[in-house]
């Protein structure tokens, strides 16, 4: 086997800014940020989105403001509608 293969990995803590939620894992992920969890310093990684508060699989439907999102784009695109 490869001596060496595999990237090195530490504990990070993962933040789910939606709801709150922390997820402690092992991570190869690079973050300046830290949090102190269970009394130990981890680096911080923060999640607009995790399982859970996902509507898959939380069940529960969230209101996505559509309204501009064509606009957006249009702009974006510079794009003239008729």
């Amino acid at each position: 086997m490869k001596k060496n293969l595999h990237p090195n990995t530490r504990k990070v803590v993962f933040k789910d800014v939606a709801s709150g939620d922390i997820f402690l894992i092992e991570s190869t992920i690079k973050t300046e940020d830290t949090i102190v969890h269970n009394g130990q310093e981890y680096p911080l990684h923060t999640v607009s989105l995790s399982s859970s508060s996902h509507p898959f699989y939380t069940g529960q439907q969230k209101f996505v403001d559509k309204a501009g999102r064509i606009e957006k784009f249009e702009k974006k695109f510079n794009i003239k509608r008729k």
